[in-house]
């Protein structure tokens, strides 16, 4: 029996994302142009786009919020079984609350996310056989072409690029999905298995020293960390630089390549990062609490490391990122782009292709 009711979360995820419409986006209209964007995008990044291109799809808030839940099933329900299984201080809640209970939660927060999110290379990292999708949703682009003051065809056409390098980015590095999954499952190991040692190890009322010091770790957003331990925090840490180059080399991709195509690229820009820096502050304690401040973090500090390295040795030296997990940049080089292009630019550098 499923430890999460998904019929609970899709419900509980539409009333709160509510159903605008879609204000005239249509998949149909940018479609023509998807092809040659993925040509444009393969050709800058020097990764190859081996087969077919998901077709673009404008859902709405509901569809999102379903294809999302599909995706995160795998991950959700193995963790939900693990936590079970394994005893100790998940087994309890598990056991106490019903999969309504954590349907409501998976759901409100899908809700929530379908509000903001633009657009989406939807892939299922521990489910192979669920096919990748390209999703635009409709009336958050909508919505936002008008708050933002711009036009609204070139915001879906500039998301479009962004969604395409993603799509491009695990074709052309076709470890590179094995590699984030690899993370995942470890970290799910992980995670039941210390906080199965935690329960033996830990009283079930903190004293005061530990209870502050609990409440201070959770507002620098570290209770990761903590329950982790320093061990497979290393595992969040290769999953951070792995994603903070992926969404980073969209974001830069998306400029470069529109550029080419969008006369008021510099517009949108300026526009999306008031978007983005003018959260305000229920958005920006959720994001803190989702750790989603950590993926805006991942999108800057990534565009940066992009940018620099492109600026310092060209494309052609980015490109270098994409050859092997050994290629990624760790955090240091991350935030020092000639440190990494030091390394990866030696003799006995590896370059083989994963």
């Amino acid at each position: 029996m499923d430890l999460i009711d998904w019929s609970a979360a899709q419900r509980i995820g539409e009333l709160i994302a509510g159903s605008p419409p879609p204000g005239g986006v249509r998949a149909s209209d940018v479609e023509p142009l998807a092809r040659d964007y993925a040509a444009r995008v393969s050709a800058y990044s020097r990764l190859a786009l081996d087969g077919e291109l998901p077709a673009l799809e404008a859902v709405d808030r509901p569809a999102w919020i379903a294809a999302n839940l599909q995706t995160m099933r795998p991950l959700l329900t193995t963790l939900a079984e693990r936590g079970e299984l394994a005893g100790g201080v998940l087994a309890g809640p598990m056991r106490a609350v019903s999969g309504l209970f954590l349907g409501a939660q998976v759901g409100a927060l899908t809700g929530l996310l379908s509000q903001r999110v633009l657009g989406q290379y939807d892939l299922a990292l521990l489910d192979q056989t669920t096919p990748p999708r390209l999703l635009l949703v409709a009336p958050n682009l909508a919505q936002a072409a008008r708050s933002l003051g711009v036009d609204r065809d070139e915001l879906v056409r500039w998301v479009t690029i962004h969604e395409i390098t993603h799509a491009v980015q695990f074709s052309g590095a076709r470890w590179l999905r094995g590699y984030l999954a690899g993370i995942l499952e470890e970290l799910i190991e992980g995670l039941t298995v210390t906080l199965t040692d935690a329960s033996r190890r830990l009283p079930r009322i903190p004293d005061g020293d530990a209870l502050r010091d609990l409440v201070a770790r959770a507002r620098a957003g570290d209770l990761m960390r903590l329950t982790l331990g320093e061990d497979r925090w290393r595992l969040v840490e290769r999953l951070q630089n792995a994603m903070s180059l992926v969404e980073g080399h969209a974001e830069h991709t998306m400029d470069a390549v529109g550029a080419e195509v969008l006369p008021s690229l510099p517009r949108l820009r300026r526009a999306m990062t008031r978007r983005r820096e003018s959260r305000g502050l229920p958005w920006r304690v959720l994001e803190r609490l989702l750790g989603l401040e950590l993926k805006m973090r991942q999108y800057e500090e990534g565009r940066r490391f992009c940018d620099g390295v492109v600026a310092a040795a060209g494309p052609d030296a980015l490109a270098l990122a994409w050859r092997s997990p050994e290629m990624l940049p760790d955090s240091e080089e991350l935030a020092d782009p000639e440190r990494w292009l030091a390394r990866v630019q030696q003799p006995s550098a590896s370059l083989e292709a994963g």
